[in-house]
């Protein structure tokens, strides 16, 4: 059972958005893989964000995401990226998502240029005149901005964020955050520490491979978040080998093939990702179809 009491916490998929072989979006294979993700256990579904190809997507097509997850499990369980190159653009998604029901959305700190504090925090001003809470998003690999311990104390001291999705990997920063800004919640970023983050106290996971495996990850996290590590650890140790790829820099086609492989619909991504190189593919596949032959779905 989930212990879900805010919308941003729980198991929050990033949904991979299918895409036919013309690379047009196919949303109503997108409105049912939400469905079906919700049925298997999921908690809702973080839209828009980088698995979901958002940097690809027309104004029409990104407005239709949110339009058509939201129609399809409700606005309480969609939380959309706003993630956008100006502060103005950012709330005017804000501002899409509130008027399309949702009740919270996740937030990149200006990402176009290393931005220093002072422009994050005034960033994160700006899209909070939409309304609705903010998940901030730490990913300073691709952003090139690290939203520090101390930085997100800032933030959630003016009342900016709610919770953090927390990328970087270092388990350690939970605890600094903890000490910080109690009562901030550490959302799992990258689905090969979800184990630890969630024993040091994460209240949700913006996850990418449930897309593929829903039954087992949610297995992983409802386990994990009940320090139950006699169940946990075994199907910690079985899907690692696949969960590592959420972090690479071809997590997106290998979310999708993986998905392909599980009997899900994955299908292309639109350029600049090119399709996985042979070795990639095969590593993917290799770790999927073990996962498979195990009983894992």
């Amino acid at each position: 059972m989930s212990n879900r009491v805010e919308p941003w916490q729980g198991i929050m998929v990033a949904t991979a958005l299918p895409l036919r072989e013309d690379l047009s979006a196919d949303f109503e294979a997108f409105a049912e893989h939400c469905r079906w993700l919700v049925e298997q256990g999921c908690d809702g579904v973080a839209v828009n964000g980088s698995l979901g190809e958002y940097q690809t997507l027309s104004q029409e097509e990104r407005a239709k995401v949110v339009e058509t997850a939201v129609a399809a499990v409700g606005g309480r369980n969609v939380m959309p990226g706003v993630g956008a190159y100006g502060s103005a653009e950012s709330r005017r998604w804000a501002e899409q998502a509130r008027d399309a029901g949702c009740a919270c959305v996740m937030l990149l700190p200006p990402n176009s240029y290393r931005a220093d504090e002072r422009t994050v925090i005034d960033h994160y001003r700006e899209v909070a005149k939409a309304g609705l809470p903010i998940v901030a998003y730490n990913n300073p690999y691709d952003t090139k901005v690290d939203l520090t311990p101390s930085l997100l104390a800032r933030l959630f001291d003016e009342g900016l964020i709610v919770a953090v999705k927390e990328f970087t990997g270092d388990v350690r920063r939970a605890y600094e955050i903890a000490e910080l800004a109690p009562g901030l919640d550490v959302l799992i970023g990258t689905d090969d520490v979800v184990l630890e983050l969630a024993l040091a106290g994460a209240k949700g996971w913006v996850a990418g491979f449930p897309n593929s495996l829903p039954a087992s990850t949610v297995a992983l996290y409802r386990a994990a978040m009940a320090h139950d590590l006699e169940s946990a650890l075994p199907l910690y140790r079985a899907l690692h080998p696949l969960l590592r790829w959420d972090a690479k820099t071809e997590f997106v086609q290998a979310i999708k093939l993986s998905m392909d492989l599980a009997g899900r619909y994955g299908g292309p991504c639109r350029p600049p990702r090119l399709p996985l190189t042979d070795e990639h593919a095969t590593a993917v596949r290799a770790a999927t179809e073990k996962v498979l032959a195990e009983g894992l779905r």
